[in-house]
């Protein structure tokens, strides 16, 4: 991967934005992927950093996310790099509040591509009004689902809650299962919470009840899983999913055991590694279950922050700003396929599932980042493992609700 701009453009591009020379001392940035192509776009504009500050020594560390997720509360309370990734909305909300993550607000007021450019995600990099941190990447889930077997069926993409239901009783009247889904990890019966969520009570409550800001019991959320019995029952999902992993969940869809999947962009290249087509596969946003309801989406990004303990402030916000311009972030998305938050960056335009990705989330009336990143960790689980339990059984409705309001009590208190 390389990245197109020069170093006197780059400097350009961001000279003017922050006032000041900057301290030439070491700036020490501490990133959370290993997979290879991430790995590559990480170290691709590290690269690219450095040619255009050679005055700058920069130290650039990479390791395991789940470690990260363990270790990062240590490592902002001691020695705490310049720079560090972790996730936008509720999730930073912890370290924001313990003081231990820098307001980045003068950042987003001085910087034209961060102000300007990257309305839709801001209110998610925002908390008690200000700022921060900096999204380098984002993507969007929906409905992923067999384009071939609905053009065989007649079938169209669903907009409302009955179309999909209709287009799921044609399904199983020609002995197809209209969802797969593989719960053993728990987190994808998150996503279909979170959509029957975001769909019949809007983007507001969705942040209320992953703030612990209202109760599981409460008739907005049983509203939520009186749909999802309606989903289980007319729509139907894989009936083994409790032991399958997500990966695992695809063998029906490539098969055309099952036609849809609510998952994330992330997904695509498995599918065409199951021996499925661009031709074959397709993409929806979840259906309107709320009439009139603004649609918000699932997008869930990631970010830089600067440590409230970071040693080299000035080029740490050096570091940001170059993050945000929309040469680096389309070069970065581009090379793992993946959106840029930055409006102006340039997109593959080539993947039909990145430009309908971006046509969803910019016209997003808010970004959820997902249930088991917007609620504290012990909640998540929690919720998770009592979505699953429904699925299975939807009779035990109460006891899963009254249970998740008990942790919700402790972990919130």
């Amino acid at each position: 991967m390389s990245f197109s701009f020069t170093k006197l453009a780059l400097g350009a591009a961001i000279g003017g934005l922050l006032s000041g020379a900057a301290i030439a001392s070491d700036l020490v940035i501490t990133f959370d992927d290993l997979n290879p192509d991430k790995k590559a776009a990480y170290e691709a504009a590290v690269d690219a950093f450095k040619a255009a500050n050679p005055d700058i020594n920069v130290i650039a560390n990479n390791g395991d996310r789940e470690a990260h997720k363990s270790t990062i509360r240590n490592a902002l309370q001691n020695d705490a790099p310049d720079v560090i990734t972790w996730y936008p909305g509720n999730r930073m909300g912890p370290f924001v509040d313990a003081g231990l993550f820098m307001d980045i607000s003068d950042l987003w007021a001085s910087d034209e591509n961060l102000s300007g450019k990257f309305n839709a995600i801001k209110p998610t990099m925002s908390r008690d009004g200000k700022q921060w941190g900096v999204p380098y990447s984002y993507y969007q889930w929906g409905v992923y689902y067999r384009k071939d077997i609905y053009d065989k069926l007649g079938l169209s993409e669903p907009a409302t809650w009955e179309e999909l239901l209709g287009n799921c009783d044609a399904l199983k009247e020609a002995g197809v299962t209209p969802f797969t889904i593989g719960t053993k990890f728990l987190w994808t019966a998150a996503g279909v919470f979170d959509y029957l969520n975001l769909r019949t009570n809007g983007y507001d409550v969705h942040n209320d009840l992953t703030a612990g800001k209202i109760k599981y019991t409460d008739d907005r959320i049983r509203a939520t899983f009186a749909k999802w019995e309606e989903m289980l029952d007319r729509c139907s999902f894989v009936s083994t999913h409790a032991t399958m992993s997500w990966q695992d969940a695809i063998s029906p869809f490539a098969k055309g055991d099952a036609a849809m999947y609510v998952m994330g962009n992330f997904s695509v290249g498995q599918y065409k590694d199951a021996g499925l087509t661009d031709e074959q596969i397709d993409f929806f946003q979840f259906p309107e279950i709320t009439a009139g309801l603004p649609r918000a989406e699932e997008a869930p990004a990631d970010a830089f922050f600067i440590p409230a303990k970071a040693k080299n402030v000035d080029n740490a916000k050096k570091f940001l700003a170059f993050i945000a311009t929309p040469e680096v972030q389309g070069d970065w998305n581009k090379a793992i396929g993946q959106l840029p938050p930055n409006a102006d960056a340039e997109i593959n335009t080539e993947d039909k599932f990145i430009v309908e990705g971006m046509e969803t989330l910019s016209t997003a009336a808010g970004l959820a980042q997902f249930y088991d990143r917007d609620a504290p960790a012990a909640m998540a689980k929690a919720g998770m493992e009592g979505f699953q339990k429904f699925m299975l059984d939807p009779s035990t409705l109460d006891e899963v609700l009254e249970g998740l309001d008990k942790v919700q009590a402790e972990v919130y208190k």
